[in-house]
């Protein structure tokens, strides 16, 4: 089999895992049951990890920066919604530091200021090697109760 053909085959079980089910919650939204995230919680901090596939990788062939925004994004909004609620980003800063060409990817969400108003986060990505690949910043307004 090609590689095209490879890549195709791993598209369309990523594209089968996440029409497994209608759910719209946070832990399994659509996008990222498409992507294979998995979410968790552990000492005030959100995990996101994932397998970094052909399919989402750049043509360089290293993952592309979007997928790690995405996932960097969703260990910060995760933590906020399972700690104070749901909110939305009003801002983010990545810093991307080494490639990602293959295996286990883990994001780490945790807060740098939590607020009433504002809330202040912080994602590192780390690469199967352990080696920090990449991380971000943000600010995040809650919504109103």
């Amino acid at each position: 089999m090609n590689e095209i053909n490879k890549i195709r085959d791993i598209g369309a079980s990523m594209l089968s895992d996440a029409n497994k089910s209608d759910l719209q919650d946070f832990g399994s939204f659509y996008l990222s049951r498409f992507l294979g995230f998995k979410v968790s919680y552990e000492d005030n901090k959100c995990l996101v990890n994932f397998e970094a596939k052909p399919p989402m990788f750049n043509p360089q062939g290293t993952l592309h920066g979007g997928i790690i925004a995405t996932a960097m994004d969703v260990s910060m909004g995760h933590l906020l919604y399972n700690t104070t609620g749901a909110g939305a980003t009003l801002e983010m800063n990545i810093k991307y530091l080494l490639p990602i060409k293959e295996g286990n990817v883990l994001c780490e969400g945790s807060f740098l200021k939590p607020g009433k108003t504002i809330s202040f986060l912080q994602s590192h990505l780390h690469r199967t090697d352990g080696k920090l690949a990449a991380y971000a910043s943000a600010t995040w307004i809650p919504f109103k109760k």
